[in-house]
C-alpha cells in the first residue's frame, strides 16, 4: 500500500540554525498521526513543509506517492487548520466553508450538499446563517474544520487547533476530532504540544526532540516502552520520576538512571523506598502525592484519598515489573 504521506531525510534551517536536521517518516492512508514535543522542537516547521508553506532546504515530501517537492499548497490536495481559526468575519459559516469550494467553480448543489453534509457531521446546521463573531471559541473552531472537510482532501494537517479553547472544551472537541476522523477515515497529521491531546487522540504518536525525531509508536508502547529519558519524562502525566540507578537493588550494567511512572509507586512500609511528603492533590477517585527520597523527587499516583499530610514519612514501593533503565546518555537499556 503506498503510504499517504511520506519525509524521506527532510532537512530545515533558518540561518545558521538547524531546525530539521533530517526526518524521516511513512503516514499510511487512514492513519492518525500526532507531533509532539516541546516548543521550538520543530514540529510545526514540519507541518508547514509538508503543507508547502516552507520550502524543505532538502529531502522529500511525498503525498499518495508523488513528490510535491516546489508544489504549492493549493495543488498538494490538502487542507489545513490553524489554531488561529482564520474564518472571514464578512461571510457567514456556510459562506466560510464552501468558500474555496466557489473558487473552484464546484456547481452550486454540489456545494450546498458538500457544506450540509460537513454541518452535520459538526452540528453546525443551526448556525449556517450566523457570522464568526456570532460563534464562541468552539464553534469558530468547528467551522474551521468544516472548511476543510468539504474540501475531501487527502490529507488533513492540524497546526494545535485546540490550544486557543479552554480545558473543557478541548476535552470534548478532542472526542468530536476523535470521532470525525473514524467516520471520515481520512489521513490526519496534528500537531501539538500537550501529551494528553497526543495519547487520546493518536493512533501513532512522533516524539520531536531539537528537530530529531526520538521515537515512533502507539501512545502505550510510548508509555510503556519510551526508547530514551526525553521521551519518558514527555509522555505520560504526571512525569516520570527519575532516580539515581543506585537507589534500587539489581540496577543491570551500565545504568546510570531509574524511571518510576507515578502509577507503579505504592506504600509499603516493610520494602518501600524511605520518603518524606511534600505536598500532596487531592483529586477525587486519586490523590498526587508528591515526596523526596532516594536521591530525588517523586510522585505516586494512589487510589481515592488516603490521609496522608505533608511531613509524613513514608515509604514508596516501585512495582518491579515496570521498572525503566537509562544509560548516560539516556537511551534505554
Amino acid at each position: 500500500m503506498t503510504p499517504a504521506l511520506q519525509l524521506r531525510d527532510v532537512r530545515k534551517t533558518f540561518g545558521k540554525v538547524e531546525v530539521i536536521p533530517g526526518a524521516s517518516l511513512s503516514v499510511m492512508p487512514g492513519e492518525f498521526v500526532v507531533f509532539v514535543g516541546p516548543s521550538g522542537c520543530g514540529k510545526s516547521t514540519l507541518l508547514r513543509m509538508i503543507a508547502g508553506l516552507e520550502a524543505p532546504d532538502s529531502g522529500d515530501i511525498m503525498i499518495g506517492g508523488a513528490r510535491v517537492n516546489g508544489v504549492s499548497p493549493a495543488r498538494r490536495g490538502i487542507a489545513m487548520v490553524f489554531q488561529s481559526y482564520a474564518l472571514y468575519p464578512h461571510l457567514t459559516v456556510a459562506g466560510n466553508m464552501g468558500l474555496a469550494l466557489k473558487q473552484a467553480g464546484m456547481p452550486r448543489a454540489e456545494r450546498e450538499a458538500a457544506i450540509a453534509e460537513a454541518a452535520r457531521m459538526l452540528a453546525l446546521e443551526p448556525l449556517l446563517d450566523r457570522r464568526p463573531a456570532q460563534l464562541s471559541g468552539g464553534q469558530r473552531q468547528r467551522v474551521a474544520i468544516g472548511r476543510a472537510i468539504v474540501r475531501r482532501p487527502k490529507l488533513f494537517l492540524f497546526d494545535e487547533p485546540l490550544s486557543n479553547l479552554d480545558a473543557a472544551l478541548r476535552g470534548q472537541t478532542r472526542i468530536e476530532l476523535a470521532r470525525l476522523h473514524r467516520e471520515l477515515g481520512a489521513t490526519m497529521i496534528y500537531v501539538t504540544h500537550d501529551q494528553v491531546e497526543a495519547m487520546t487522540l493518536a493512533d501513532r504518536i512522533v516524539v520531536l526532540d531539537r528537530g530529531h525525531i526520538a521515537q515512533i509508536g502507539t501512545p502505550m508502547e510510548l508509555y510503556d516502552r519510551p526508547a530514551n529519558r526525553f521521551v519518558a519524562s514527555f509522555i505520560g502525566a504526571p512525569a516520570m520520576n527519575f532516580l539515581p540507578a543506585a537507589a534500587i537493588p539489581g540496577a543491570p550494567p551500565g545504568a546510570e538512571t531509574l524511571g518510576l511512572r507515578p502509577d507503579h509507586l505504592a506504600p509499603d512500609p516493610a520494602e518501600g523506598i524511605p520518603t518524606e511528603v511534600t505536598h500532596v492533590e487531592h483529586l477525587g477517585p486519586e490523590t498526587l502525592v508528591h515526596a523526596t527520597g532516594a536521591g530525588g523527587l517523586l510522585t505516586a499516583r494512589l487510589t481515592g484519598a488516603p490521609e496522608i499530610a505533608p511531613g509524613t514519612a513514608l515509604r514508596l514501593a516501585p512495582n518491579r515489573a515496570h521498572l525503566h533503565w537509562f544509560d548516560a546518555a539516556g537511551d534505554r537499556l
